[in-house]
């Protein structure tokens, strides 16, 4: 949340390329090493991240998600986080998909198709046995308000925080410093269910709006509030950055 005059402008970046993305499998469980396998960087997601590893400002806050295939990139990117405390892990894991996990929707689909059908339709269903589309949208939303105003241990991380550059100094000229100023900076490195949730609850969509926003991999989607309103800068490609 962002309080009184203070700017919180969030970078969410989604996890590059991996085979798990690629064949739209949902998220294993973490420490599944069996079924995490996937969710390793391929080598067209290794290589793009490799690419923009040097292109990050300085952060007061860096958080990321538990997942495999975030960690990998955040380590890929040059942006090292400290342990996640309960909020922060809890806020940001991808939806709790019970026994769907580590399968593909498509092998989903086939074997359970009207389980699938009552799920894409009602937010507050959970035919998986896992967490409703509903309740993951709270707790994301819980997240951004309370957890993504608390500076974490993974601050000032990332190569710019050491070197600067001209984004940097740009930053501080309009207040956004990482470390202080009139503005902070938060960099999170998300699942791209965890980015479609934090905008439906940024832009005040309904739930069932969850379906209708894409997240490329290795794209930034950009939040910046004060005073528990959020503005959306959507879908930057992080190759551009």
């Amino acid at each position: 949340m962002t309080t009184g005059q203070t700017t919180t402008r969030i970078m969410l970046i989604s996890p590059a390329m991996s085979t798990a993305l690629r064949e739209a499998r949902f998220p294993a469980p973490a420490g599944d090493d069996d079924l995490d396998v996937t969710d390793d960087l391929d080598v067209t997601g290794l290589r793009q991240a490799e690419a923009v590893r040097e292109s990050f400002p300085r952060a007061a806050a860096l958080y990321v998600s538990p997942t495999r295939r975030c960690r990998r990139t955040a380590h890929v990117l040059g942006l090292t986080a400290g342990p996640l405390d309960g909020t922060a892990a809890d806020g940001l894991a991808p939806c709790a998909v019970g026994r769907w996990q580590g399968r593909t929707l498509d092998e989903v689909a086939s074997a359970e198709p009207q389980a699938v059908a009552a799920w894409l339709a009602d937010p507050a269903a959970a035919p998986h046995g896992g967490e409703s589309l509903l309740d993951f949208h709270v707790r994301v939303a819980q997240w951004l308000e309370a957890g993504a105003a608390t500076d974490h241990p993974g601050a000032e991380a990332g190569p710019d925080a050491e070197n600067g550059n001209g984004t940097d100094r740009a930053d501080k000229a309009a207040g956004m410093d990482g470390a202080g100023g009139t503005g902070r900076r938060v960099i999170v490195v998300a699942e791209p269910d965890v980015v479609r949730a934090a905008t439906v609850h940024a832009v005040g969509a309904p739930p069932s709006a969850f379906w209708r926003i894409d997240v490329r991999p290795l794209s930034v989607t950009e939040l910046s509030g004060r005073n528990g309103r959020w503005n959306l800068l959507s879908g930057r490609p992080l190759l551009h950055a």
